[in-house]
């Protein structure tokens, strides 16, 4: 990982403190691997290009689509029934004081004031950001 994107994803300007979440239980998603003949494909999301390859995950998260990495995707989900996930492992958040961007498995994707900045993992990697309103709908804290 290049310096400049270990920064973004350390959340080092303008955020709070980091802390433990878990999703709450009610709140799948519906999943499709893209077992496809392709080399991938790019796509605009979250204000900048996001890329994914065959074997990567579509995922509808309550009408927000996006793809997750194919080994993310297996190591944070379960399957709860046809086509519905839930993710069952913690997820380290941290909300934003000022507007900025984050590098992502998939590209970079930007926040604004209030957003939470989401990682996979407690050092702060695999990092993503969500809306304050979804974060509060979607997670809850994991004490």
């Amino acid at each position: 990982m290049r310096e400049e994107e270990n920064r973004d994803n350390q959340g080092d300007s303008g955020m709070g403190e980091r802390r433990r979440y878990r999703r709450k239980p009610d709140q799948f998603v519906v999943a499709v691997r893209l077992n496809l003949d392709t080399d991938g494909f790019a796509y605009r999301k979250w204000g900048g290009e996001q890329r994914c390859k065959a074997g990567d995950w579509l995922v509808d998260n309550d009408g927000d689509v996006y793809t997750v990495a194919a080994d993310v995707f297996e190591r944070t989900y379960r399957n709860r029934g046809p086509g519905q996930w839930i993710k069952t492992t913690p997820i380290w958040a941290t909300q934003a004081s000022e507007a900025g961007e984050v590098a992502t498995t998939e590209g970079r994707t930007r926040y604004e004031a209030s957003d939470y900045v989401v990682s996979n993992n407690e050092d702060g990697s695999d990092a993503y950001a969500i809306s304050a309103a979804k974060f509060e709908q979607t997670y809850e804290p994991d004490d």
